[in-house]
Formats: C-alpha cells, sequence, structure tokens
C-alpha cells in the first residue's frame, strides 16, 4: 500500500531541527522511516544481484515482448488473371478444391471472396511460414502464370542465391514467384522470372536492388607481411574493430595458424579506398621503425588438456581466458575442436605465465569436475528433452550439470553429461531410469467414433478427469475436432495401457447401447396430452423406460417427437406414446403394399408429391421405409377416414408410375459401350428414336460398369432390349481379318505413342489393330474383336488414308515477328485452327537475327516485303481446308491504323497512370500508341486483328465525342460572379457547421468560395460564385435574399448572474437550443475567463429579442432560488477547518545534511516543470467540448 505526502516548509524546519518535539522511541504509531525506506533508490544498470547473488528485485524485472504467432494476409486476385472463371455456383469448383488442398498441407486457414469485379479476394491466416506458404501456392494454382527474364552480371547470381538457398527462397515466398538462376556453368546471365505480374514485377524489384548494391562494392586484397598483422589487428582485434566502424568496409586479417599474408577489405569503394590507405599507413609507420625494435622470440607451447574441458577453461562469456589474455595481452591461445590440446603463441616469458595459469585451471577442473557417457536409442531423446525442454532443464538445475543430447541429424545414441562428479553420477541415474521406463510404455489405439469424444470427455473435461485419475499412468490423447479422426491414443505402462482400454471400450459399449433414436410422428394437438400437468406424463413415460424424449418446440410445424436410449427402451417408449395419442383420437393404421423401386418417384423431388397426398387428406403420416431395407410396406397413420383417401390416392398413383416405368437390365462389357453408343451417339439414338424407351449407360463412378438400364413402357423396353441384346451378340462373335495399308501411312498410326489406334479401339468396341514392325516393308494390317466392330474400325482405317492421301502442304508468308500474336496466349488460337480445319500447321524457326520490331507495327506501309525461311508457316492436310486455314491465319496478322484526335484530349484518353488507355487495350485486344507529349501530334495508332483495330476506332472515337462534349460542359461551369457582402454576415450565411451554404450549393449546383480570415491580400468581404449562368444568378439571389433578412435583425445584451447559465444552458445545449428555435434568435454566452461573465447577447429580429430576454429574466429570476437554497445547504454541512498539514515526515534526508537550504517549492528553479504550463483548465457553462 503506498500513500502520497506534501513535504512542507514547516516540516522541512522540523526535520533540520532534529525534531526535537517528538518521541523517536515511541510506539508504532510514532515510527518515522528514514528517508531510504520511505523512497528506496532505483537499480543501477544492469540485473540487480547478478554478481552478490541476491534476489532481483521488483524494480529490475524485465517484461518480454509478446509476439502476436497468428498473421493474417489479405491479397487480390484480378478477373483477367483467375485461373478458373466458369464456376456455376462460387465455393464449389476447382477454386474451392484447390483452397482446401493447400489448408491441409500449409496449415494456414483461407477464405475465399468474390468482390464486385469479380475478382478474387482471399485471407490467410496463421502462423508467418505457413501463411508464406500458402501464399506461394494460391498465386501458382489459382492466378494465371506468366514469365519474364532479367539480366545482371554473372558474378552478382550468388548474392541473389544467399548462404545456403537463403536468400533466393525468401524472396520466392516475399514475390510468391519461381526464380530460375542459369548454373555456373551456364554462360547465360539472364535469371527467369516465373509468375504474376504483380509478383515478377516485384522480384525483379529486389534483383536489381541487389545487383545495384553490389555494383557499388568493391574487394581489395593487401599482401603484407604476417609479421605486421598484430600491430593492424590490436590488442584482441579492437584496432581493425575500430578502423571497420570509422570506415565501414570489412577487414579480415588471417589467424595465425593461417600460412597466409593477404589481408582482404571489402565494402563500398569509397570505404574500402579509406581502409587501405589507413592499413597502409599503419604497416608503412612500423616498417620505419622496425628498425629500432628489439627482435623479440616468440614460442608456440601446445598444453595437454581433455577436449570437453576446453568450454570450461574458457569460462562463462570468455571470462578465464579473458583474464589470462588481459594480464598477456601479446600471447595468442588457439583452442581446437575435438583435439585435447590448447596452443599458446608469443614471447617465451608470458607464454610460460600463460602455461603456467592454464595447467593450474585445468587441475582444478579435473578435481572437481567429471563427466559421462550413456547409450541412449535416439528414439527416447525427445522425451528425454520434454515439452520445452522441461524435463533436461530440471536435471541440469537439480544436479548442476550439463548434458549434451544429439541433434536428430547427427543419428547418434550417445548422451554425454558433464559437471560435478556426485552430480553427474546422480543424473545418469534418472536418465537410464526415464528410459526404462519408456521401454516398458506401450501405445495403443481405439477406434471410438468421434461424435461420442465429446460425451467421454464431459463437461469441463470432468468425466475423463476421473479416467486419468484411476489410470494416473496412463496419457489419453483425443484427436482435434478438426481432423475427423475416430483414433483415441493411450500410453503408459503396458498393464494399466491395457485395463485402461478395457475400462474405456465398456464406457463406448454402453453409449452405443444407449445412442439408438428412433422419430415417431404425433398430431401436433396431441402433444400437450403427452407431457401431461407440470409435465407429469412425459416425465413418467421417461424414468420407467429409461430413455430421453424430445419435442418440438411449440412454433416449429414438425411432429415428430424423438426418443433416444437402448432399442428395447426407445420401442416401449414409443408404444406408450402411440397409445396416448390413439385413446384420444380415432387413430387407424393400415399397410399399403408398394414395389420399393417406385418409392423415390412417389415421394418426389424433395418429398413434394408425398406431402401434397398428407396435406390433401387431413395431414395423415406416410411412413416409407428406410433406403435400402428392400421392405415395400408403406404405413399410413391417421384419422379414419382420411386413410382410407390418403390410400386411395397413393395406390392410383403409384399405378400411373407403374405404366410408365417399367425397367428392364441387360449386360454388356465396358468395352462394347461406345461401340453401342456410336460416334456423337447415332447408334442409340435410332433405338431410343425407334422403341422410345430410355437406355441408361453406367457412369465411370458405378460399382455395376456392364449393367444397361432400359426404362420406359414396357413394350418399348422389351423392344430396345431386344435390340441391344442382338447387337451385344454380333459382338461377342470375335473375328480377325487383315487390309492393306501402305507403309509410308503406317507412322501416322502408331506415332505418338499410338495415339490413332487407342481411339480406334475405345471408339469401335475394343477392336485390336496390328500393324507390322518398322523395317519389314509389310502392308498388311490386322484386325481382331468384333465382327460388326471390325468392318466400322477398316471402313474408319481406309476414311484416314484417303484424308492422308489427299494431304497438300502450303505456305503462306507472314513476318516472323506476328507469329507471336498468331499463336496466341499458349496456342490457343492455332490450336482452334488446327481443330477446326482439320490441318497441320509448323511454324519455322525463330531467326534471332532479325532485328527487333519497331513498336505497336509501326513500320512504313511503301516498305517491299521480301519473304524469308523464318517467316513461312507449313499448312498440311486436304487442299481446300488447306486455303481455309491460310485465310484464317491471314486474319490474324496484326494491322496498324491511324486515328485522328486532337492533342489536347491525349492525357484525358490515357487516364490516371495510364488506366483508361489500358482499359481500352484490354477491352478490345489492340495495342494503343500515343505518340509523346513533346511532339505534339495529333495522331494515335492502334495495332492489332482487323476486326479488333476497327472496334477500337470506334471506341475510340466515342470516347473522343464524350472528351469534347466534357470540355464544352467546363466552359459552360466555369462562368463565376463576385458579390461583396459584410465580412460580419459571413458565419450566418455558413451557418451552424456550414448547413446553410452547403444547402445553397445543393439547390442550386454551384461552388461558393469564401474569403481566407488569413489572407491579408484578398479582398475580405468578395464571395465568388461558380457553375452555369442561370444557376449561378440564382444563388446569388439567395444569398442577398439573406443578407437582406440579417441586415434587419438587431442584437442586445442582457446582464444573468453566471451562476444560471448552466441550468439556462441545459444538458449538452439542449435547452437552449429549443428556446432559440421557439424566439427565432441566436443566444450567446460569455467564454470561461470573459471579462464580462454575466453578459448574454441576443441577436434576432426587434419584436423576437424583446420577448427572448423577458423570458431569459424571468428563467434567471427562477433559478436564482435554487442556487440560493443549495448554497445555503451547502455551507450548513460544510466541517470546520483544520490546522495546517505537516505533511510526510522522513528522517536521515539529504536536506538535513549542514548546509543545505530548504526547498522553495514555489520556485521554478528547484521545481521546474515538464514543457509548457498548463492553464487550469476552467469548465465551460456549456459542458465539455466535442472534437
Amino acid at each position: 500500500m503506498s500513500s502520497v505526502a506534501v513535504l512542507t516548509p514547516e516540516s522541512f524546519e522540523e526535520h533540520r531541527s532534529g525534531l526535537k518535539d517528538q518521541d523517536m522511541t515511541g510506539n508504532d504509531e510514532a515510527y518515522i522511516p528514514t528517508y531510504l525506506e520511505a523512497f528506496p533508490p532505483l537499480p543501477e544498470k544492469g540485473a540487480p544481484g547478478e554478481k552478490t547473488g541476491e534476489p532481483a528485485s521488483a524494480w529490475g524485472s524485465k517484461i518480454r515482448p509478446i509476439k502476436a504467432s497468428v498473421i493474417t494476409q489479405v491479397f487480390h486476385v484480378p478477373l483477367e488473371e483467375r485461373r478458373y472463371k466458369d464456376n456455376s455456383q462460387f465455393g464449389e469448383g476447382e477454386e474451392a478444391k484447390v483452397c482446401l488442398d493447400i489448408m491441409q498441407r500449409t496449415g494456414a486457414h483461407i477464405e475465399l471472396s468474390l468482390a464486385k469485379d469479380q475478382g478474387l479476394s482471399i485471407m490467410v491466416t496463421g502462423k508467418l511460414d505457413s501463411v508464406m506458404k500458402a501464399r506461394k501456392e494460391i498465386v501458382a494454382r489459382l492466378q494465371t502464370q506468366a514469365s519474364a527474364t532479367v539480366a545482371i552480371p554473372k558474378e552478382h547470381h550468388r548474392f541473389v542465391i544467399g548462404k545456403n538457398g537463403e536468400k533466393l527462397q525468401e524472396l520466392e515466398l516475399k514475390t510468391a514467384t519461381k526464380i530460375a538462376i542459369p548454373r555456373p556453368d551456364d554462360p547465360s546471365a539472364n535469371i527467369r522470372i516465373t509468375g504474376t505480374k504483380e509478383g515478377i514485377e516485384k522480384a525483379r524489384h529486389e534483383i536489381l536492388l541487389i545487383s545495384a548494391e553490389q555494383d557499388k562494392r568493391a574487394v581489395e586484397r593487401l599482401s603484407l607481411e604476417k609479421a605486421f598483422h598484430p600491430f593492424i589487428a590490436g590488442a584482441h582485434n579492437r584496432l581493425v574493430q575500430e578502423l571497420s566502424q570509422e570506415t565501414g568496409a570489412r577487414i579480415s586479417i588471417p589467424p595465425p595458424s593461417l600460412p597466409k599474408d593477404e589481408i582482404v577489405i571489402t565494402g563500398e569503394k569509397e570505404a574500402v579506398a579509406l581502409a587501405v590507405s589507413r592499413i597502409r599507413a599503419i604497416y608503412e609507420d612500423k616498417v620505419g621503425a622496425e628498425t629500432r625494435i628489439t627482435p623479440q622470440i616468440v614460442m608456440v607451447v601446445e598444453v595437454s588438456a581433455p577436449a570437453w574441458l576446453h568450454r570450461f577453461i574458457i569460462g562463462k562469456k570468455g571470462q578465464n581466458i579473458g583474464r589470462i589474455t588481459l594480464q598477456l595481452p601479446r600471447v595468442h591461445i588457439e583452442f581446437t575442436d575435438g583435439e585435447e590440446r590448447i596452443s599458446l603463441e608469443g614471447p617465451t616469458e608470458e607464454v610460460e605465465q600463460a602455461q603456467a595459469q592454464i595447467q593450474e585451471i585445468i587441475q582444478d577442473l579435473l578435481v572437481r569436475m567429471d563427466y559421462t557417457e550413456v547409450i541412449i536409442d535416439p528414439r527416447f531423446h525427445r522425451h528425454l528433452i520434454g515439452k520445452n525442454g522441461a524435463n533436461i532443464n530440471r536435471i541440469k538445475e537439480q544436479y548442476k550439470v550439463s548434458v549434451r543430447i544429439p541433434q536428430d541429424s547427427e543419428r547418434s545414441n550417445l548422451v554425454r553429461i558433464e559437471g560435478d562428479p556426485k552430480g553427474v553420477q546422480l543424473a545418469r541415474r534418472e536418465l537410464i531410469e526415464m528410459v526404462q521406463r519408456m521401454e516398458n510404455e506401450r501405445t495403443k489405439d481405439l477406434i471410438v467414433e468421434q461424435k461420442f469424444h465429446r460425451t467421454i470427455i464431459g463437461q469441463k473435461g470432468e468425466k475423463i478427469k476421473e479416467v486419468r485419475d484411476k489410470f494416473p499412468e496412463v496419457i489419453i490423447n483425443f484427436p482435434d475436432p478438426s481432423q475427423k479422426s475416430d483414433i483415441v491414443q493411450l500410453r503408459g505402462p503396458k498393464n494399466e495401457v491395457e485395463k485402461c482400454a478395457k475400462f474405456l471400450q465398456k464406457i463406448i459399449a454402453d453409449l452405443i447401447e444407449n445412442s439408438f433414436s428412433i422419430s415417431v410422428p404425433i398430431f401436433k394437438q396431441f402433444h400437450k396430452n403427452i407431457i401431461g400437468k407440470g409435465g407429469a406424463n412425459i416425465k413418467k413415460i421417461r424414468e420407467e423406460t429409461n430413455t430421453k424424449i424430445d419435442l418440438p418446440t411449440e412454433n416449429s410445424n414438425s411432429e415428430m417427437i424423438v426418443i433416444t436410449g437402448k432399442k428395447s427402451n426407445c420401442e416401449a417408449a414409443r408404444d406408450r406414446v402411440l397409445a396416448i395419442q390413439r385413446e384420444l383420437a380415432n387413430i387407424k393404421e393400415t399397410e399399403v403394399t408398394i414395389p420399393a423401386k417406385l418409392h423415390n418417384s412417389l415421394i418426389g423431388s424433395k418429398g413434394c408429391l408425398v406431402r401434397s397426398i398428407m396435406e390433401d387428406c387431413g395431414g395423415v403420416h406416410i411412413h416409407f421405409p428406410s433406403e435400402g431395407s428392400g421392405s415395400d410396406k408403406v404405413t399410413i397413420r391417421g384419422p379414419a377416414g382420411e386413410v382410407e383417401k390418403a390410400k386411395k390416392q397413393l395406390l392410383q398413383l403409384a399405378e400411373e408410375k407403374q405404366v410408365n416405368n417399367f425397367t428392364a437390365e441387360l449386360q454388356a462389357k465396358p468395352e462394347y459401350h461406345k461401340f453401342l453408343i456410336g460416334r456423337g451417339g447415332a447408334n442409340i439414338r435410332r433405338v431410343r428414336d425407334r422403341t422410345g424407351a430410355r437406355i441408361i449407360f453406367p457412369s465411370p463412378d458405378d460399382t455395376e460398369q456392364e449393367l444397361i438400364t432400359i426404362v420406359g413402357k414396357e413394350e418399348a423396353v422389351r423392344q430396345a432390349q431386344r435390340e441391344l441384346e442382338s447387337l451385344v451378340k454380333n459382338l461377342d462373335d470375335v473375328v480377325e481379318d487383315s487390309m492393306e495399308v501402305d507403309v509410308r501411312h503406317h507412322r501416322h498410326f502408331v506415332c505418338r505413342r499410338g495415339q490413332v489406334l487407342r481411339e480406334l479401339a475405345e471408339e469401335y468396341g475394343g477392336v485390336a489393330v496390328s500393324f507390322p514392325r518398322t523395317g519389314s516393308n509389310s502392308q498388311r494390317v490386322t484386325l481382331k474383336g468384333a465382327k460388326d466392330c471390325v468392318e466400322a474400325a477398316k471402313k474408319r482405317i481406309q476414311e484416314i488414308i484417303e484424308d492422308l492421301e489427299s494431304q497438300v502442304s502450303v505456305e503462306v508468308a507472314i513476318p516472323q515477328r506476328y507469329h507471336r500474336a498468331i499463336m496466341g496466349p499458349k496456342g490457343c488460337r492455332i490450336q482452334h485452327i488446327t481443330r477446326e480445319h482439320e490441318v497441320q500447321i509448323k511454324f519455322p524457326e525463330r531467326d534471332d537475327g532479325e532485328a527487333s520490331p519497331q513498336e505497336n507495327g509501326d513500320v512504313s506501309p511503301e516498305a517491299e516485303f521480301v519473304p524469308r525461311k523464318c517467316d513461312l508457316i507449313a499448312i498440311s492436310g486436304r487442299a481446300e481446308k488447306c486455303e481455309l486455314a491460310k485465310a484464317a491465319l491471314l486474319a490474324l496478322v496484326p494491322i496498324t491504323e491511324d486515328v485522328e484526335v486532337s492533342y489536347d484530349l491525349h492525357r484525358y484518353i490515357i487516364g490516371q497512370k495510364g488506366s483508361g488507355i489500358r482499359k481500352m487495350m484490354e477491352e478490345y485486344e489492340v495495342n494503343i500508341w500515343v505518340p509523346q507529349p513533346e511532339k505534339q501530334l495529333d495522331v494515335i495508332k492502334v495495332t492489332g486483328l482487323a476486326a479488333n483495330v476497327a472496334r477500337a476506332k470506334h471506341g475510340l472515337l466515342e470516347r473522343v465525342k464524350e472528351l469534347q462534349a466534357e470540355q464544352e460542359d467546363r466552359a459552360l461551369r466555369s462562368f463565376k460572379v463576385t458579390m461583396s457582402v459584410d465580412p460580419k454576415f459571413h458565419p450566418k450565411i455558413i451557418g451552424r457547421k456550414g448547413a446553410v451554404i452547403s444547402q445553397i450549393r445543393k439547390d442550386h449546383d454551384v461552388s461558393i468560395q469564401f474569403p481566407d480570415k488569413g489572407d491579408e491580400q484578398q479582398v475580405c468581404d468578395l464571395i465568388v460564385i461558380s457553375g452555369y449562368e442561370r444557376n449561378v444568378e440564382e444563388a446569388r439571389q439567395s444569398i442577398q435574399q439573406l443578407v437582406a433578412e440579417l441586415q434587419e435583425m438587431v442584437s442586445q445584451d442582457v446582464h444573468l448572474d453566471p451562476r444560471t447559465h448552466a441550468r439556462i444552458i441545459g444538458a449538452r445545449g439542449k435547452a437552449i437550443r429549443k428556446l432559440m428555435e421557439e424566439f427565432k434568435v441566436d443566444i450567446r454566452f460569455p467564454q470561461p475567463g470573459s471579462d464580462e461573465p454575466d453578459k448574454v447577447t441576443v441577436t434576432g429580429l426587434p419584436d423576437t429579442v424583446d420577448a427572448a430576454i423577458d423570458h431569459l429574466l424571468n428563467l434567471e429570476e427562477e433559478y436564482l432560488l435554487s442556487v440560493t437554497e443549495t448554497e445555503t445547504l451547502a455551507a450548513y454541512m460544510k466541517p470546520p477547518s483544520g490546522g495546517p498539514a505537516k505533511g510526510f515526515v522522513v528522517r536521515d534526508a539529504p536536506w538535513n545534511a549542514a548546509g543545505i537550504k530548504a526547498p522553495d517549492m514555489s520556485s521554478a528553479e528547484d521545481f521546474p516543470t515538464f514543457g509548457t504550463g498548463v492553464a487550469p483548465k476552467q469548465t465551460s457553462a456549456w459542458g465539455p467540448k466535442k472534437f
């Protein structure tokens, strides 16, 4: 508990006088604390108690910053970059499947939403690593990919890759792209980036930044005698560190053990040059002084010490070895990992001293330190460490030892313990005991339906806690609900795990037995009778049958009562509930036999047919058996008369369905199905047209692939069945036939891994077509299969041969620069032409020696086109189809047309940051070139396909018309008028928060500008109105009318007691606003701190001002009576004031020392203020200000 007190001058004098008037040895109440007790000092820099071993003070406790482990990123995929655009229903197509797959593989949570522009907004939530991986996959799989290259010097590639490829991985995650860097032996300097347009730009920018940084860097190598290296490095490398900090360059001096005399300096060019000059100066200084230096003998000594002791010899943060090197700075001490020796190098005398000190440390450590190694199977290592290192840290702290457990990558089973001999043995024993316990452990998986998990765990885990208390040595792990797994894992001692498993299996068996559920339809009007008075009936049934009975809510339309429990108990409860219903009404139940295959058609879509019968027959209940039960019994329950009516309607509907719903089934091998269907469904369509029956073939997902179903009227079904059986029988008769095919056509059939032969087999009932081996010069082709299939296949092969023999090859000359445009994105345009005209199109090899095409196809029309080899595109196929394909290719050659557009309109066509012209290019699929502003040309060039160019030209001219109309409109709207209005009326014209002037602007569609208050050069009474001429004139008349009304107004002051102001204003000014609206006046109260706090100004028309003042005076008189009474009561209730407070008293304060004056609390020097002084806040009568 803390207290606040004031130190007054009087109390200070009492302290100075030694507190004579007080008894220092009095009781606890009279005890005066010392200054240090009352005001403990703040801790010094550094953690208190670190050296002394005392506990750290509360002042020194540090609060570790908490970092969010979960982040959220939101990004957008535009419509034109979406890979899947044809989803019929958002959230159910390929995009949802891809996101689900990414969520499962990365662990991040992904939410998709569709923007107004049909683009995708994607929100990814999870850990940073998961979010970055998920984002990279989303961009790769949901967004269309592009690629680009960026060229940087070959020697900069390694800086893009980074150490162990970390920089490259970070760059790929950050930009969501794939970056391919050529191998070191590849002479190419181009780096290929694949990803979205935005990602490619980001990656390209980052790579160029890395290259630019390396361009600024330099490397210098100085070869200086090794003897001078220590002088350049300085003691403990201090000199070279200072040099690095001053220059900003990185200086690398080889260690004494390395036989190199080359010092490497890297960094910015200027920094490297400065560092080189400084090092040379040190070197030359030492070389000049070399003759004056007495040579010293340098000796190297090795001290034997076990490798495991090295870190103890070095000490915590190098404390032990640091003391030696501080005393003997010229001695170099080197420890080598894995070797049991320590090297010392330096002057003989100092090396001997260092050797003695190190040997003394080694002897001391050998006496009080020990180590041991334990072989432990690596599978137990993570259990020894524990969660967040809990187990191993406890052992380390308890036994004061160091335990080294090898990493998984080392694949070692050797655990090393170092420290106090006794602690080492105790730690070793505990580790072995832990391993023995784990070896005896067993893991068992129980299959438990996920719906029972919550019941077994219980509310707030109460039930599972009882199980864990019963079997404390067994760990029970339930799967995460999101995994939808049924596996519950038990781990612990073998016997205990078996007992726990049996116990849980018994609980699960009880749950399964008691989870049986049946639904009983009971008419809604009888539900209250089943419940009974105060729930007596339902409670009795629940208790006697030991079941759970749930009734629908009163406002629900459902009539189903759900009974849950053991099967026998549920059936008993159902019988009792139905008995109550039968007693209350004349309820009849009957069964109707209807074939099970008609049940679905009788129920109708979403139960519409059966529901219409139930509603028509007074709400009877019709119950169909569960699907798959095979039962034909349909139960009808309800009032006797209505049950008969429903039965009649149901049987009539079934009879109608029976007539038109005759079904027959036929078996046929799956390979015959395509032949039975025919090309484009021709064969099966003929059977349907002749018979009128519907023939259904199995889908790829059906289990019965040989089953063909025929549906329709019985006569039609029988006829179709006979025709199909005849076709299948013919197909079962396998024959072998042959035909002659010219050898030059064989390759067409067997190329592309026999694609044509596979198509023939699929289309003609699995017929096998065998061509002779290559090089045999045989023309005989063998066909084996059903007779009809073989004949049809032979006919098809003959058609293909005729096509091949009638093929011609045509060349079309199109400049190579247009080839990419003709191909289209991923060759889609060429693929369309080859499919449509049944031809083959081959493009020539690219000639890189061609001059780069001029932008936007801006070539001279007079230039004569001389086709080269790289310009000739070959088309193969039938002559007439080749001509059609040639025409289609020529139609794809882009053309360039000029459009006359005034130079003044160019910037409006381009739009903000090029958005306008980019939109037009995307809309019309053309390239639009606008000349540079300095050329001031009136021509815009449009390049693209002829049809697209025509559309773009028309669109561009339409846009020009719109812009010209806008220019004319702007000219009309620029009409301006200035009017002079006395500045005192400006606030009234503007209105409260601009309400009046905003209404005038809105009513007349004009812009009104008032003069700036702080601008002395501007005329202070001029108001500028701009807009259409007619609107400006109307707005000017409105302002003039408003000014005329304001000129008639008068202002009058009235003096009101300031104590009544708050009451007159009211809560948040509500009362005064009501008053101003009632009297049509403006009332202004004085500001806090005003010279005349009782002066109130009333402004308005003369009559209304007088009336308002009279009302205010009446209110003042009324409120003054209340204020006077309140003040009198407050004065009566105020307690008498005591003497001056002595303040908080302490002993041994700093000001008690001799020669120190008492501080003057009113002095600004002794008690300075922080920043600018703030005046005491005065409360306005209007209440607190709102900002």
